[in-house]
């Protein structure tokens, strides 16, 4: 379903309706800056009867609609200009198949456009309120990336706490029985992810997987890491790349990444715990 939005361009009411393809201007509320929103209908339908408007169309719908008509769009350009040639929008989007405009009923009514079309239309109506509505229209999608960083950030930090309730609770998975770090035999086939889950957890992500079959169609290993141990993991991988570029072979590797797993989460995990009982011993 469409979502609409409003934007105030020198104090016109503009619509903007969030479709499957892109946002969508309404070009109704746009006629109003040059004249009463009565006569919205006859100035939309003056500017499809321009030669020039219907040329930006048909060009604008064989860029990005596969289905349009371009035989059906050559007679509308070939009546252009006449004075018996009023077309209306219905009529250009059902016999050119064109997805570039369209008419809605109700609330919010009126003849939209694609953002690119709209700006068009705005440019006869007038330049200097086309260069507004862009400003309007741009501080406007600044404004919804914000908030979908900001949504993203917190569904993050809730997944990652959702995790966390999982693991802190009891390690809710089973941990696969392993003898990785005595018999190196499946470094020589293991590939560069699997060096870290051994170095890091233990075992492979097929072990994981195996012994987990349940979580294993959703989930991997690393989901279910505490944040302790996904800050050692991203630090493993920067020095895995440089010893790869020094040209050390997987056993190397693989011992220094082990080393480097064991000493940081020690300290991480440390850390966590004196602050854990200091915060306990405070409220006590």
């Amino acid at each position: 379903m469409a979502k609409n939005r409003i934007i105030t361009v020198q104090n016109i009411s503009i619509a903007v309706s969030a479709e499957e393809l892109d946002d969508y201007i309404c070009i109704t509320n746009i006629a109003g800056a040059k004249s009463d929103q009565s006569r919205a209908a006859d100035i939309i339908r003056n500017w499809l009867r321009n030669r020039a408007t219907l040329e930006y169309l048909s060009v604008w719908e064989q860029l990005y609609n596969p289905n349009f008509k371009v035989f059906e769009s050559e007679h509308f350009k070939k009546q252009a200009g006449l004075l018996t040639f009023t077309p209306s929008i219905s009529e250009w989007v059902e016999q050119t198949r064109a997805i570039g405009l369209y008419v809605k009923r109700g609330k919010y009514g009126g003849t939209y456009a694609h953002k690119d079309i709209a700006f068009e239309f705005a440019s006869a109506i007038s330049p200097t309120f086309k260069l507004y509505l862009i400003k309007e229209f741009q501080r406007l999608k600044e404004e919804e990336n914000d908030k979908k960083q900001i949504e993203w950030n917190a569904k993050r930090f809730l997944s990652k706490n959702n995790y966390l309730i999982q693991t802190d609770a009891v390690k809710n998975y089973l941990i696969p029985q392993n003898t990785y770090s005595e018999n190196l035999e499946w470094l020589a086939y293991a590939e560069e992810a699997d060096i870290l889950n051994v170095a890091l957890f233990g075992f492979t992500a097929k072990a994981w997987r195996d012994a987990n079959p349940e979580l294993a169609g959703k989930n991997n290993v690393r989901d279910y890491a505490t944040v302790n141990e996904l800050t050692v993991l991203s630090n493993l991988e920067t020095h895995n790349a440089h010893m790869i570029r020094e040209g050390k072979d997987k056993k190397e590797r693989f011992n220094t990444l082990k080393e480097i797993a064991e000493y940081q989460l020690g300290i991480l995990n440390t850390a966590e715990y004196i602050k854990t009982d200091d915060k306990n011993k405070s409220i006590t």
